[in-house]
């Protein structure tokens, strides 16, 4: 059996120094290094639209060992047996859409979403779907809930994904997350919560993702903090007043995430929102190299890979306090 090999031995020096800075304590940054040799564990939530979570439990564990690590949350579970490569994939319950394969970090920022049945929601970036799915599950298939994709691509996929988990209070919509809010905004159309789940640099995925250190690049991360910057600004202006737009990503840079929140607090009439989750989380950083942020940026939260044996994530909350003219 080949050896693990550590990303973190052929990551960027520079992503390597920027984690060190965000973590600061060498025992927390090795303990970082040593979670990030190891592939991320089996994790797969239950679509309740289709089947109730101690159902799907009964069935998948006459061949697995399955794990239900949050007691308020039945529907997340960890499947703890050795699987085969596409086990999980080629499962009947997966193409009958019983379950969907989704981190377990990934399927935080719908549960500070907290979706209702009778709300309007937009998710800003969907695909593959994930999100989309969960949120449709919590709201039980009613309601109205938007999802905006931009790739041609990746419509197909969440399309398909959509359709497998049976999801019918959706309308897939093809657009860049700016014009499409512009576009909304034009016709007084906004919505009682928003999910801005933003296209990122990647850094929270290493354990499935290695390659992401190896192609780190600071140019990427000032590029995207700006396509996020504007994303969000436009999500802030789609939403209703005392609507809650859930800003995440799953990337550790300060400039795609903090840097983002403070800009807002600072620039539009929003306030963040405390956010409790079921996992181990650290504050929002609120100050990075020279810059310093608004200090209610610590209410954001950051996830990192050795708090929970999970992948790296960034969320904020926040509730929209008065129209912007």
């Amino acid at each position: 059996m080949s050896k693990l090999i550590n990303p973190i031995e052929k990551a960027n020096p520079v992503f390597l120094s920027r984690i060190k800075d965000q973590l600061k304590d060498e025992k927390d940054y090795e303990e970082f290094c040593k979670i990030s040799a190891i592939p991320p564990v089996n994790s797969i939530r239950c679509n309740t639209i289709k089947i109730s979570p101690s159902e799907l439990k009964k069935r998948l564990e006459k061949r697995w060992e399955i794990k239900q690590p949050f007691k308020k949350h039945p529907e997340i579970m960890i499947v703890e047996s050795k699987l085969l490569p596409g086990e999980l994939g080629k499962a009947i319950e997966h193409i009958l859409g019983y379950y969907y394969i989704q981190e377990i970090s990934s399927m935080m920022p719908v549960l500070v979403l907290n979706p209702k049945e009778d709300e309007s929601i937009l998710d800003l970036a969907a695909a593959p779907g994930s999100k989309t799915t969960q949120i449709a599950s919590v709201m039980n298939n009613k309601g109205i809930l938007i999802a905006n994709e931009v790739s041609l691509g990746r419509i197909g996929i969440l399309s398909t994904n959509l359709q497998r988990c049976a999801v019918t209070n959706s309308l897939v919509i093809r657009q860049t997350g700016e014009s499409l809010c512009k576009k909304l905004v034009n016709l007084n159309i906004q919505f009682d919560k928003i999910l801005a789940d933003v296209p990122c640099s990647g850094e929270g995925t290493i354990r499935s993702s290695p390659r992401t250190v190896q192609m780190f690049s600071e140019n990427l991360i000032k590029n995207l903090s700006n396509t996020q910057k504007y994303l969000a600004i436009n999500a802030i202006k789609a939403l209703k007043v005392n609507g809650t737009l859930v800003y995440s990503t799953c990337t550790h840079a300060p400039e795609e995430n903090e840097a983002i929140i403070s800009y807002l607090l600072e620039n539009y009439p929003v306030e963040i929102q405390e956010i409790n989750l079921p996992l181990k989380t650290r504050p929002g950083i609120t100050k990075w190299k020279e810059k310093n942020y608004h200090k209610d940026v610590n209410k954001c939260i950051r996830i990192y890979p050795q708090d929970n044996n999970t992948e790296g994530f960034f969320i904020a909350c926040l509730k929209k306090t008065g129209e912007i003219n």
